[in-house]
């Protein structure tokens, strides 16, 4: 079982998923390959997934350094022979899967004005298609098993506000809401519970692609589109690591009766009213903050 330490993971939830089988996808460095890793902390045995192999390896060989137990599953989420081959090998591995984390996503950030069709038919496939056939799959092998499993899909700010420059994915994104609660109700005679988990813009913690996000956002910042740091209410962005605790939660049997909701950890992003400029403190020796 997973014991190796996760940072953002309370020693309260250690062993909160203990005999659990979870399935996340997308499992890149940053949110998703995060939380796969935190999901082995507490406990679970988890199926990485990713469209690039190597990338599902890498989180794979992460967690089991750390102690866990992880099986690479890559495939391609829009495709259902795929998807259904995938499934099918982390249950002749485990016998089951109790949780879903539904993290795969592309990111191609372009407007109405300028993306062509097929991008955007793509990007939307990804993020609702892929979500529609990896559920689909896992949801029938819980409810063949008797499963009162969990279902997570990761939304985004962007979700539930207009981001210009980026339709496909607040589209994309934006639909997962609805896709919750529709599922959600569906399930909930059988035990299942889905919910959606809302991150906002995030640093990275591997310090590599920190460092990419900090010159993207100096871009955007020094261009006059986007000023993430300086309009959060929180004094810095929220990393992976802070997403694991409460995905934990809402794999975790601490959360049951809580289906076809919501869970938003973002600084206050979503809460600010539009036009406020966050106050921020002085530092302690008199200089600015």
């Amino acid at each position: 079982m997973g014991t190796g330490p996760v940072t953002g993971l309370p020693g309260a939830l250690a062993g909160a998923l203990d005999g659990k089988v979870a399935l996340v996808t997308g499992t890149s460095p940053n949110i998703g390959g995060v939380l796969a890793s935190g999901l082995a902390a507490a406990g679970a045995q988890v199926a990485c997934n990713d469209v690039v192999e190597a990338t599902a390896a890498d989180r794979v060989a992460r967690i089991e350094a750390a102690g866990g137990e992880a099986l690479a599953v890559p495939f391609d989420v829009t495709d259902a022979e795929a998807v259904a081959a995938g499934v099918a090998a982390v249950l002749e591995r485990w016998g089951r899967i109790d949780v879903l984390v539904n993290c795969a996503v592309r990111f191609d950030t372009m407007g109405i004005l300028d993306m062509p069709v097929e991008r955007f038919r793509r990007q939307i496939d990804i993020i609702l298609g892929g979500a529609f056939l990896v559920t689909q799959a896992v949801a029938r092998s819980m409810v063949e098993r008797g499963i009162g499993g969990s279902i997570i899909n990761i939304l985004s700010t962007a979700a539930w506000q207009g981001q210009a420059g980026n339709v496909g994915y607040s589209t994309g994104k934006s639909g997962l809401i609805n896709f919750t609660r529709s599922v959600a109700m569906e399930l909930a005679p059988h035990g299942i519970r889905v919910n959606g988990f809302t991150p906002t813009a995030t640093m990275p913690d591997e310090p590599e692609l920190a460092d990419r996000f900090r010159t993207a956002v100096a871009r955007a910042t020094e261009a006059g589109t986007m000023a993430f740091e300086n309009l959060n209410p929180w004094p810095r962005l929220p990393t992976p690591s802070d997403y694991v605790g409460p995905v934990v939660f809402l794999a975790s049997d601490a959360s049951t009766l809580m289906t076809g909701s919501n869970l938003t950890i973002d600084g206050g992003a979503l809460a600010k009213y539009w036009p406020q400029i966050p106050a921020r403190p002085a530092a302690a020796n008199g200089d600015d903050a």
